[in-house]
C-alpha cells in the first residue's frame, strides 16, 4: 500500500479483485509489505530485504502510493522514491513502463481542454524506467556544493529493449509509433533515434514517426488523437505522461504497468496525497485499471480485465465519481 492513501485505494482494488475471483472462480492470494514513509518510519529503510525479497518470489505487485513532505528532507537513499520505488525498480529491472491514457466518455467535461479535442483519445504511452538521468552516475554536487552534476546515461541493449516492446505493442493496435527524443541536441537521443529505425525495418507495418519532445509536448494537448503508441525515454516519459493527465482531467483515474520480463509492478500515476488520507475520499479508479493491466499483463486474463475497465466506464457513466 505505502503511504498516503495507498492504503485505502489498495483496499478498493482488492475488493475488485475478489468480486472477479467470485464471478470467474479465480482465487488471488495477497501478501501486503511495508515501503516508501511507513517503512522507514518502523525500520529506518524505504525498502526491507524482507519486501524485496516478497516482490521477486511474487507473481505480480500492487502498488499504492508513496511519499509525504516529512520525508523530503531525508539523504536520497532515505526518501520514498529514490531509496523506495527506483530501487525497487533497478532491482526487478523494471524497464518498461505502460501507461495507458483513453479519454472517458462521462468524464469529458473534466478535462481543461475542448471536449471536441480530447474526445476518442486512446493512447499508449511506453516509457523506459531503469535508465537515463535518473539512475545516471556521477550524480553529485561539487565545488563546495555550488556545481551540481547529473549523468544521462544509456546503452544500447536498454534502448532496443524497451523500443521493441513499443513496436510490439503498436502491433496490437493501430500500428502507428511515434518515438519521441531530442536528437538536436543530445546524443543519447542520437543513438535513440538510430535504433528506433534499425527495429522498424523488422516491423513494416508500424508506421514510425520521429518527434522532438517539445513538439510531443504542444501535440499531445492540441492534437491527442493523432498518438497511438508513444515511445520515449525515462525523464521524457515521466514528464509527457503526467501531461497527458490534461486528456482525462484527472491524474486520479490513469494506471501503469511497470514490467520486466518476469514480473510486473501495477500502480497508479498519481500520488500519496497525505492531506485527504484516510478521509475516504480518494479517487480509486487509477488502482482498479492498474489491477486490470495486472491481469491482462502478468496472467494473462484478457476478459476479466475488461470486465474491470467495462465497470468503469459503466460506473462513470452512472454519475459515481469524486
Amino acid at each position: 500500500p505505502g503511504d498516503g492513501i495507498g492504503h485505502e485505494i489498495i483496499d478498493a482494488a482488492v475488493k475488485v479483485l475478489e468480486a472477479v475471483g467470485e464471478k470467474y472462480n479465480h482465487s488471488f492470494n495477497f501478501e501486503r509489505y511495508d515501503i516508501g514513509g511507513t517503512s522507514y518510519e518502523k525500520y529506518g529503510v524505504p525498502l526491507t530485504e524482507k519486501t524485496l525479497e516478497a516482490c521477486k518470489r511474487a507473481d505480480a505487485i500492487l502498488f499504492g502510493a508513496i511519499g509525504g513532505d516529512q520525508w523530503e528532507s531525508l539523504p536520497p537513499h532515505l526518501r520514498p522514491g529514490e531509496g523506495g520505488l527506483l530501487r525497487l525498480r533497478k532491482e526487478l529491472n523494471l524497464y518498461a513502463n505502460i501507461r495507458p491514457v483513453k479519454a472517458m466518455r462521462a468524464l469529458l467535461h473534466s478535462s481543461p481542454l475542448k471536449e471536441s479535442v480530447v474526445a476518442g483519445s486512446d493512447i499508449y504511452m511506453v516509457r523506459e524506467l531503469t535508465g537515463g538521468i535518473y539512475y545516471g552516475k556521477p550524480r553529485e554536487r561539487r565545488e563546495n556544493g555550488n556545481l551540481a552534476v547529473d549523468t544521462l546515461l544509456y546503452y544500447r541493449h536498454e534502448i532496443e529493449r524497451i523500443v521493441e516492446k513499443a513496436f510490439e505493442t503498436a502491433m496490437k493496435r493501430r500500428r502507428i509509433l511515434t518515438s519521441v527524443d531530442k536528437a538536436n541536441l543530445l546524443e543519447s537521443s542520437r543513438l535513440w533515434r538510430e535504433i528506433v529505425e534499425e527495429k522498424s525495418e523488422k516491423y513494416p507495418e508500424v508506421t514510425v514517426n520521429h518527434m522532438y519532445v517539445d513538439a510531443a509536448a504542444m501535440k499531445l494537448v492540441n492534437e491527442p488523437t493523432s498518438f497511438d503508441v508513444l515511445v520515449t525515454e525515462c525523464m521524457f516519459g515521466d514528464i509527457l505522461s503526467d501531461e497527458t493527465s490534461a486528456l482525462t482531467g484527472s491524474l486520479g483515474v490513469l494506471p501503469s504497468a511497470s514490467l520486466s520480463d518476469t514480473v510486473g509492478l501495477y500502480e497508479p500515476i498519481h500520488g500519496s496525497a497525505p492531506d485527504i488520507a484516510g478521509k475516504g475520499i480518494a479517487n480509486p479508479i487509477g488502482m482498479i485499471l492498474s489491477a486490470a493491466l495486472m491481469l491482462r499483463y502478468s496472467f494473462d486474463l484478457y476478459e476479466e480485465a475488461y470486465a474491470i475497465e467495462h465497470a468503469v466506464e459503466l460506473s462513470l457513466d452512472q454519475g459515481y465519481h469524486t
